[in-house]
């Protein structure tokens, strides 16, 4: 890089190690589109990665699968199986949305997410298999006592072998104690806080081979991190990374619907601007990272 050369009599070196673990194709990372709210917008991601020769590995999505009819997530499916793109469903029902109040209070909002009562984890497992029966191969989850019980399923036949449970941001896990709690339960992927610190991403990554799901640029409810400029490094630190676009300093989407479809797109639109800022900055690196084709293994692909 020319800014080494620029600012060569300030000793500098990358701290932590570069990681070595690699996706299942050998790739360093793939990028992921947040609140990509519906069909609609799922085309519109398509269509501005492609005017801005972008590849989008995956997209995820919080309104969830219980939000859409079955005509809807088939469409979804039909998309982004044409495409080679993940498509990750959060499941519901979650507390939040609920009757309790508990959960919408400011010292209870670790809560969010959660799934309240037998009632609800049935309804939750019922989201889940009408999602996989209309195609979708990408479970977003955050409640641990569904994420174990869904993997308990997948074990034994009951869902396909091949459904990804990423885990929400919502239960992100704040040390390496807490990642390996969560992949022996059953995780695939996991979303960290937006705000680790490069040795802290290398801690992580120390105890655990997956992938992990890092904002790039993160929504104010999470903090309004706007790092893509540093790319490079958090892919060297954590690879295989997922590099998430999300956009600060716009409304929030959740849930989503016709009402706000305009607003949805159009932030949407944004990230895919956003993620290819950053490669700009990753390709003046020049360190050569290698991105997922679409469909690589290891993605949750739909199969309409």
């Amino acid at each position: 890089m020319l800014a080494d050369a620029l600012l060569g009599s300030f000793p500098f070196e990358l701290v932590p190690p570069p990681s070595s673990a690699r996706f299942p194709d050998g790739a360093d990372y793939r990028i992921e589109i947040p609140s990509v709210e519906g069909p609609k917008v799922l085309a519109a991601v398509v269509k501005a990665a492609a005017v801005q020769g972008l590849t989008v590995n995956r997209v995820s999505q919080g309104s969830g699968a219980m939000l859409h009819t079955e005509a809807e997530l088939r469409e979804m499916s039909k998309i982004a199986a044409d495409n080679g793109i993940e498509v990750s469903l959060f499941i519901g029902p979650r507390e939040e949305w609920g009757v309790g109040a508990m959960s919408r209070s400011a010292e209870a909002a670790a809560l969010g997410g959660s799934i309240r009562g037998m009632r609800q984890l049935r309804y939750a497992v019922e989201d889940t298999l009408r999602a996989i029966e209309c195609g979708i191969r990408g479970i977003l989850v955050a409640d641990l006592g569904l994420l174990q019980v869904l993997n308990e399923a997948r074990t034994t036949g009951k869902i396909p072998a091949n459904v990804v449970f990423k885990v929400s941001v919502m239960k992100a896990p704040s040390n390496p104690a807490t990642l390996k709690l969560l992949e022996s339960i059953g995780g695939d992927t996991f979303n960290l806080p937006t705000d680790l610190t490069l040795n802290e991403l290398h801690e992580m990554r120390a105890v655990t081979n997956l992938p992990i799901d890092l904002y790039l640029e993160a929504p104010d409810s999470l903090g309004g991190v706007v790092r893509g400029n540093e790319v490079a490094d958090l892919i060297t630190a954590a690879s295989p990374l997922y590099v998430k676009f999300g956009l600060r300093n716009s409304r929030s989407l959740y849930p989503s619907g016709l009402h706000i479809e305009n607003d949805a797109i159009a932030i949407a639109r944004e990230k895919v601007h956003r993620a290819a800022i950053s490669m700009e900055f990753l390709k003046r690196d020049g360190r050569n990272f290698v991105q997922s084709q679409p469909g690589a293994k290891g993605l949750g692909v739909p199969q309409p």
